[in-house]
């Protein structure tokens, strides 16, 4: 809530290990943090009087590299970065990721291991800002986002494509870039970058919220009492996680606008508990059928899943709002159709 780290978890558990830890154990921590936990929090939380890091155990950092949803890419597959506590340290994790991935990436100490995560996570997060706002600029001018952004990504130099959507989800991209601001104010070092990507990204389920309800407006309709159906529950398309999604925003600002809000999710027939949406917790994925669509005022696509009906909806809804594009995929919509 106030990005701050919290390892209570990480700290628990070093603690229920270290009855059991003895001479010649590996212990690694995979979970992104700012750096300098493992050789710090972490080591502490492990250490006995007569069982020190690099002396009697061996201590690392390898951080988790997966794509959820991504068919192509599995643990496999994938390269795995590893630091050590110290030398003995790295050379044991290196042995064991070794029986289990294509490469290991040795690096100097745990802490540049921790920093490699975080830079991969930050990269994401300032380039899905960066298109964010490209979004909400070259909509004012009359410009399709979407189609800039496949003619950019002709270039094969140089280029990388990122997509806009409505806010940022997911246990990673939201929240770990701010463990290196945290860390950062300790070195009196500010972290512009990161924190305006944050803004950014936060400030999407809001946008979207105002060009649906302009939209409505033009309709000579109004959010109040109007029949919201929201497609996609989870942060990202085809899995069935809904952490941090932005979702949960879009639900909240347009219910305190007094809407009646529905959503459809095939991966989420039910919302989970989370920490501070408890309102919507129990909330049931409607049944997906044309009479149902039919009867919303409008459906906001807020997650694209590849498994949904599209050409269903294009025909049976009345209004769509689209964050992810998905209705590139479906020629002459009968519905409304307004990217946002």
């Amino acid at each position: 809530l106030y990005r701050e780290p919290d390892l209570s978890y990480v700290i628990s558990t070093a603690e229920s290990i270290r009855p059991h830890l003895h001479n010649e154990h590996l212990v690694i921590l995979e979970s992104t943090t700012y750096p300098k936990t493992t050789e710090g929090v972490l080591r502490e939380a492990l250490e006995r009087d007569d069982l020190k890091a690099g002396k009697d155990f061996y201590l690392a950092y390898s951080p988790e590299r997966e794509d959820p949803g991504n068919v192509n890419f599995s643990t496999t597959q994938i390269p795995k970065v590893v630091g050590g506590f110290d030398e003995a340290s790295l050379v044991v994790a290196q042995a064991l990721y070794e029986q289990i991935v294509p490469e290991t990436v040795p690096v100097s100490s745990a802490a540049t291991a921790e920093a490699v995560k975080l830079t991969e996570n930050i990269f994401r997060s300032v380039n899905i800002a960066l298109v964010n706002e490209l979004k909400i600029i070259y909509d004012k001018m009359g410009i399709d986002i979407w189609e800039v952004i496949e003619a950019a990504k002709t270039k094969p130099f140089g280029y990388m494509p990122f997509y806009p959507g409505p806010g940022l989800g997911g246990h990673c991209i939201p929240i770990d870039p701010f463990y290196l601001t945290w860390k950062a104010r300790e070195y009196d070092c500010p972290t512009r970058f990161i924190e305006l990507a944050g803004e950014i990204n936060t400030a999407m389920p809001e946008y979207v919220v105002q060009r649906t309800t302009d939209e409505l407006n033009q309709r000579n309709k109004s959010v109040k009492d109007a029949r919201i159906l929201i497609l996609g529950l989870a942060y990202k398309k085809n899995v069935g996680d809904p952490r941090e999604s932005p979702t949960f925003e879009l639900m909240r600002h347009f219910t305190e606008k007094g809407a009646n809000v529905d959503y459809y999710d095939p991966y989420i027939p039910e919302v989970p508990a989370t920490r501070r949406y408890s309102t919507f917790t129990g909330k049931k994925s409607i049944d997906w059928n044309p009479q149902a669509i039919a009867q919303y005022d409008l459906t906001l696509i807020a997650t694209a899943h590849d498994n949904i009906d599209y050409q269903c909806l294009a025909d049976h809804a009345q209004l769509i709002i689209d964050t992810r594009n998905a209705m590139s995929r479906v020629e002459n919509p009968k519905a409304t159709v307004v990217r946002a």
